[in-house]
C-alpha cells in the first residue's frame, strides 16, 4: 500500500536527540488560509532536580510551546512564540487566536493579529495538576468545547491515567478566554472512582494485572504496566438525529477517551449533558452511556483507540474522521520484544492510519497516512485540520537517531490531498 502522505516537511529536528526532545504537536487553520503550528520543545523531565518540595512534577516539566506559523500552505514556517507551558492546543473563538496547555495548572495565551504575535500566559487555575495532548476542538451553540485532564489522587508512583479527571470545558466565543470566569467546567469523576478496573469478562480488560494503585513489572524490571484508565479526550455531539444516542435537545456531548487497558483498539465513551435551558447553558455533568438493552457501556472498538488519536468533523460530508495509531504485534510476548519497542506491546507508534464514520461507531479504513521505517521512526500523536480539499496533519516524529519511539526527534507536515474522495 502507499501511504497518503509519506512525504512530509520537518518543521523542527533536534540538534542532541537524546536531551532535547519534541512532543505533542497542534495544527489550527485561520479563517484567511494561515496555518498555525504548536508543539512542545525541550528537555526531558528525568534529566531534571525534582521539586524541592518533594511533590510530584508534571511530565515533562522541561517543556515549551513553540508556535509557528505558514502563510504558504506549510512549505515554509515561521517561529512566532515559545510560550510558558505545553501539552499545547492551537484553536481559534470569535476570530481571536488561543493556545491552551499546562505547566501543572491549565496556562492558556492568545493573539489577536491572526497568530503572528502572541499574549502573556494566564493561568485558569491555581496548585491543580493538568495534563493532556492536543486533541480536538468543537464549536456549537456560540461555544468551543474542549477536554482537559486533572489528576486529583497522588497514589500511582508511575503513569496516573487511573487518577484523572476529564473534564470538558466550555466557554462563549465572545468572551475573553484568558480569564477563568469565562470558563465553565464539568463535574466528572477520576477513572479509579467511576469504572471497575477488577475485570470484565470475555473482554481482557484489564490486560496485566496492575491493580489500582500499584504498578506491575515484569520479573526482570525492564518493562511495566500501570492501573488502567483514560485520558486524551476528544469531543463530539452526534448530529444525525437516526443515531441511537442524539439528543434532539442538543444538549449532550460525547467524549471518546484514549482506553489504557494493555489491549489495542478499544477507546472508552462517556456523555456530558447541559443542565441549562438552552444548549450552551448550565452546569455540565459527566455521566456514561448504555445500550438499548440497559447495559452500560465504557468501551467501544476504535482503531487506535489504545493510543492518543485525533477525532475531527466534516460539514461538508456529515463525516467523522479519525487519525491514529495502528499496531501490528500486540500480543507479542513481552519477555521476547525486540530492544527497540517501546513500553508493552500495544504501545507501537511508527504507522499513522486514518479512518473516516458516520457515526463514531463503525469506522472505515481510508488508507495509512505515513509508516517510519524503523519503530524508532515514528509517526504518532497527530493532529489534523482540514485545509479546503485538503487534510494537512502535524506528527510528532522521529528518525533513527531519536531518543526513543516515544521521546522524539522531530516535527512533522504531511498534506492528504482530496481527502473526501477517499469515503466509500
Amino acid at each position: 500500500m502507499t501511504p497518503l502522505a509519506q512525504d512530509h516537511i520537518t518543521l523542527f529536528q533536534s540538534n542532541d536527540p537524546q536531551n532535547i526532545c519534541a512532543y505533542s504537536p497542534g495544527i489550527w487553520r485561520c479563517a484567511d488560509g494561515r496555518l498555525l503550528a504548536t508543539m512542545d520543545i525541550g528537555s526531558l523531565r528525568q534529566n531534571e532536580a525534582p521539586p524541592a518540595d518533594g511533590k510530584p512534577k508534571p511530565a515533562y516539566e522541561g517543556l515549551n510551546c513553540r508556535v509557528m506559523t505558514s502563510d504558504d500552505g506549510g512549505a515554509a514556517w515561521t517561529t512566532r512564540a515559545d510560550l510558558n507551558l505545553y501539552h499545547a492546543r492551537p484553536f481559534e473563538a470569535g476570530g481571536i487566536l488561543y493556545v491552551l496547555g499546562h505547566r501543572g495548572d491549565l496556562r492558556i495565551a492568545r493573539s489577536d493579529d491572526n497568530g503572528t504575535t502572541w499574549s502573556k500566559v494566564s493561568l485558569l487555575s491555581e496548585g491543580e495538576f493538568w495534563h493532556q495532548a492536543p486533541a480536538n476542538v468543537w464549536h456549537a451553540n456560540g461555544c468551543v468545547y474542549l477536554v482537559m485532564e486533572r489528576r486529583v489522587a497522588q497514589q500511582v508512583a508511575g503513569w496516573y491515567v487511573s487518577e484523572m479527571q476529564p473534564i470538558l470545558m466550555r466557554a462563549r466565543i465572545t468572551d475573553d478566554l484568558t480569564r477563568l470566569d469565562a470558563w465553565t467546567m464539568a463535574q466528572s469523576p477520576a477513572f479509579y472512582e467511576a469504572v471497575s478496573d477488577q475485570g470484565f469478562n470475555g473482554f481482557g480488560i484489564p490486560f496485566y494485572p496492575a491493580r489500582y494503585p500499584e504498578l506491575w513489572m515484569t520479573p526482570d524490571g525492564k518493562r511495566g504496566a500501570a492501573p488502567i484508565g483514560w485520558l486524551e479526550s476528544n469531543v463530539v455531539q452526534l448530529l444525525d438525529p437516526n443515531h441511537v444516542w442524539h439528543d434532539p435537545s442538543g444538549r449532550t456531548l460525547h467524549l471518546w477517551l484514549r482506553a489504557h487497558t494493555g489491549l489495542t483498539n478499544y477507546a472508552m465513551v462517556a456523555r456530558v449533558t447541559e443542565k441549562g435551558p438552552q444548549p450552551g447553558e448550565g452546569d455540565m455533568e459527566l455521566s456514561f452511556e448504555s445500550a438499548p438493552s440497559g447495559v452500560p457501556i465504557y468501551y467501544l472498538p476504535m482503531p487506535g483507540g489504545h493510543m492518543k488519536f485525533h477525532v475531527l468533523y466534516d460539514e461538508k460530508t456529515q463525516t467523522y474522521w479519525l487519525l491514529s495509531s495502528q499496531s501490528t504485534d500486540s500480543m507479542r510476548n513481552i519477555g521476547k520484544m525486540p530492544a527497540d519497542r517501546y513500553g508493552l506491546p500495544d504501545n507501537q507508534r511508527s504507522r499513522l492510519q486514518l479512518h473516516f464514520s458516520s457515526n463514531m461507531v463503525d469506522w472505515i479504513f481510508a488508507g495509512m497516512v505515513a509508516i517510519g521505517e524503523t519503530e524508532n521512526c515514528s509517526r504518532h500523536y497527530a493532529s489534523m485540520a482540514i485545509d479546503g480539499p485538503d487534510l494537512v496533519v502535524l506528527s510528532r516524529s522521529g528518525d533513527k537517531n531519536a531518543r526513543s519511539p516515544h521521546d522524539t526527534n522531530m516535527i512533522t507536515f504531511h498534506r492528504i490531498a482530496g481527502f473526501r474522495s477517499l469515503i466509500y
